[in-house]
């Protein structure tokens, strides 16, 4: 099993694909952190109720907990990317018969593909936090602040968004064997993630407007980008249901997505 993992491995380190997602991600890292600045002193000041930000959300190591997990919506996608090109690469070059052929446990190769889609994720959690841990420490060292690495909730946010991203490099692995067209996969599951997380916001907010009810907004953490985000999230919020709840969501993904794969992959003619 160590030498299919390692064979993985290689194939998406010879490949420039990575290095331009690995480049998406520091990018977003860039986006994202002014921002979670610019809210942590806002929320900080007491001015996080005009911003929606109020209970235990508002507080310094809640808000410091957002700052040290920038770009993680993005990053994400990138991971999820990374998972959907190891199996698709196989079909786009033709390569599927020849590693089912020299492995003929199919169901091998796919669980050596889970293991370094989640290697993967995490070497891209790796250097994306310690950038926001750099950004972040000095940020709040400056504004007199300390760094707030002590507090739980920073560190159980860095925790989770560790599980985060190896969750979602072994969900892209799945898609990918759901859909083999590369180009239909990519596309697809970029737009699910990117517009789907944004149509089925609107679409509960409206529904609780409706029914006139905040409740109904926990439910967006049925939604896997959602979970991501509740999940990292600290403090309790009538409009999220508690960060358990969103992990669960996604380690349900991840065992779905898993097993999905490990079958289609068994009964697919590859020829």
């Amino acid at each position: 099993m160590s030498n299919l993992v390692r064979s993985e491995l290689l194939k998406i380190r010879t490949t420039s694909t990575w290095w331009w997602l690995a480049i998406g991600a520091l990018l977003s890292i860039a986006m994202a952190f002014p921002l979670n600045a610019w809210l942590f002193n806002t929320t900080v000041d007491g001015g996080g109720e005009e911003l929606g930000v109020v209970g235990d959300a508002a507080s310094a190591p809640a808000q410091a907990a957002n700052l040290y997990t920038s770009g993680q919506y993005l990053g994400l996608l990138f991971v999820m990317l990374i998972g959907i090109l190891m199996v698709t690469n196989e079909f786009f070059h033709q390569t599927a018969t020849t590693t089912f052929l020299a492995t003929p446990r199919r169901s091998a190769v796919i669980v050596s593909k889970l293991i370094a889609a989640s290697l993967l994720g995490f070497a891209f959690w790796l250097v994306t936090t310690v950038i926001d841990l750099g950004a972040g420490a000095a940020f709040l060292a400056l504004n007199d602040h300390g760094t707030l690495l002590g507090e739980w909730e920073v560190q159980r946010a860095l925790l989770l968004n560790l599980m985060a991203y190896a969750i979602w490099t072994v969900l892209g692995v799945g898609i990918g064997t759901l859909i083999t067209n590369q180009l239909g996969a990519v596309i697809t599951a970029s737009v699910l993630y990117l517009i789907g997380t944004q149509v089925i916001g609107v679409l509960f907010l409206l529904l609780s407007s409706w029914l006139d009810s905040m409740a109904v907004l926990k439910w967006q953490v049925i939604w896997p980008a959602a979970a991501s985000q509740i999940m990292i999230t600290p403090g309790e919020s009538e409009m999220y249901p508690p960060w358990w709840v969103g992990a669960l969501v996604l380690v349900g993904y991840a065992l779905a997505s898993g097993i999905v794969g490990l079958l289609l992959t068994r009964r697919r003619d590859i020829s």
